[in-house]
């Protein structure tokens, strides 16, 4: 029997704000254990939550470039449940009146444009973290994360397999990141997915039983649990069983799904409003204050890379994919015509574009750096001591160079390539680089036509055989001067050269 496969899924955002939802406590990551809470994240007797303005405006921002209602009035409840992480007892979180409604990302899949609905967008705390892990015997709770501001973002299940989820959550990754207000860091739990998966007979309207999948935290996870998933379910309904509503782990290391708990429905969570905290109300002031102030999206600047910069459809995609890297290439064509390195941006724009997303791009698996408008900023072992590190930037000053470099005929493209990569390796500037190490080409035409003379002069036998018509000895002779040069001869003259030459 056939099935088709039905998944909505709900992603937890966590947002980019100094504080915590409801109380003053620092949200960095990677504190000592229990270092950054207070009373009111502990859930302490008598303690009362304020909400965090900040966290407000960024799920408008969020609810707007999702094509969300905004709802003039909403309020917080109580979503009661027991687990050691969370101290309350229960996670203050909005139910029956979110912030945001009704919206819609659109991903495209196959060339095929497909508008994917937006349930709600709703706020909410974080719980704490059970640590498994190291100790012996026990585990223990860490409450840094408790409290801080979440945003959940549920779709309608409206997508029908795993290649069209994994578009969509890293569409709204994207989102999240060009809005500033979640680093989209599924490893450090920033971002969070939960699919919810089911599979109904093909041309039925009714929905099958749902799984949840958790502990997800990659793409590339995403799509192998749904996957397998997939499969679990085909082999149980095709073997005349049915599918338990429940919540399943993912196990990367065994490659397969595993029970957590049972699915539980919104009433096992007793939610009642949150009797600390006041209806909060959004006016269409300042609805309209945080559209103006929204930033340009990736569609929008996709858009604009091709039509300002000259760019193809699939470099453009490359570029504006990571916000980072396309503020960075920006600078740099900012850069590039500043200095005079070109007088178009459109000229050298290709250019500058397959060096970032090519040369670069290979460079950062290599030394583990991220493009920033200001440009990577990483440290790098001492390649003397071995030691002490020191820092390193890579910004387009330091790089651009090469550009002009390889235009006049200075450099040669592999060693361009060479001197990137000790730009990226030291954070010595280009110029430097070529200059200490002499690296320049030899375009001087009476100090190549000496060297071609006394190549022709040791291989008169290669010589003969060129002038009888066996021109793919032009090769050998094009080595053999670039050997004699160290590599720096200028390819160009010597080619034009070597012709003049041995035509006699």
């Amino acid at each position: 029997m056939a099935y088709e496969v039905v998944i909505g899924l709900e992603a937890h955002a966590q947002l980019l704000t100094a504080s915590k939802m409801f109380c003053g406590c620092s949200t960095a990551f990677g504190a000592a254990p229990n270092t950054q809470t207070c009373p009111v994240c502990l859930g302490m007797p008598g303690v009362l939550p304020v909400v965090n303005q900040k966290a407000v405006e960024f799920a408008i921002r969020t609810g707007l470039a999702l094509n969300c209602t905004m709802a003039p009035m909403n309020r917080f409840a109580r979503k009661n449940y027991f687990y050691p992480d969370l101290p309350k007892g229960y996670q203050i979180s909005q139910y029956e009146l979110p912030i945001c409604e009704d919206g819609w990302v659109e991903i495209g899949q196959n060339g095929t444009a497909k508008r994917i609905r937006i349930r709600r967008a709703h706020l909410e705390e974080d719980a704490g973290k059970n640590l498994h892990t190291g100790i012996a015997g026990a585990s223990h709770v860490d409450l840094n994360r408790a409290g801080t501001p979440l945003l959940e973002i549920v779709t309608e299940p409206d997508m029908r397999s795993p290649d069209e989820a994994v578009a969509y959550l890293k569409k709204l990754r994207d989102i999240l990141v060009y809005l500033e207000v979640c680093d989209g860091n599924m490893e450090e739990g920033s971002l969070r997915c939960e699919p919810n998966l089911s599979l109904r007979q093909a041309g039925s309207e009714e929905f099958g039983t749902k799984v949840e999948l958790k502990n997800i935290n990659s793409f590339k996870f995403a799509k192998a649990a749904m996957e397998y998933e997939i499969k679990r379910q085909t082999k149980v309904l095709s073997e005349g069983g049915k599918i338990v509503q429940e919540t399943r782990l993912w196990d990367p290391e065994k490659g397969e799904t595993a029970v957590m708990r049972s699915k539980e429905e919104a009433h096992d969570y007793r939610y009642f409003p949150e009797p600390d905290l006041v209806r909060l109300r959004i006016t269409p002031e300042m609805v309209e204050e945080v559209r103006k102030a929204l930033p340009e999206m990736p569609e929008a600047m996709h858009k604009r890379f091709v039509e300002e910069y000259g760019l193809t459809d699939y470099v453009a995609s490359v570029l504006t994919t990571d916000k980072k890297t396309a503020e960075y290439f920006e600078t740099a064509i900012k850069t590039a015509v500043e200095a005079g390195f070109s007088k178009s941006k459109v000229e050298i724009s290709q250019d500058i574009a397959n060096w970032i997303t090519i040369e670069l791009r290979g460079l950062q698996n290599k030394f583990n750096f991220e493009l920033t408008v200001a440009g990577a900023s990483y440290t790098v072992e001492n390649p003397v001591s071995h030691e002490g590190v020191s820092r390193v930037q890579i910004t387009p000053e330091k790089w651009l160079p090469l550009f002009a470099m390889k235009k006049k005929g200075e450099i040669s493209g592999p060693t361009a390539k060479m001197v990137l990569e000790k730009v990226v390796a030291t954070g010595s500037s280009a110029e430097k680089i070529v200059k200490d190490e002499g690296l320049t080409q030899v375009s001087d035409e009476g100090a190549l036509e000496k060297m071609i003379d006394e190549v022709m002069a040791k291989n008169p036998q290669q010589l003969t055989q060129y002038r009888s018509g066996k021109e793919q000895v032009f090769g050998f002779f094009v080595g053999q001067v670039m050997k004699a040069s160290g590599g720096k001869a200028n390819p160009a003259k010597v080619n034009e050269l070597l012709k003049r030459k041995l035509a006699g």
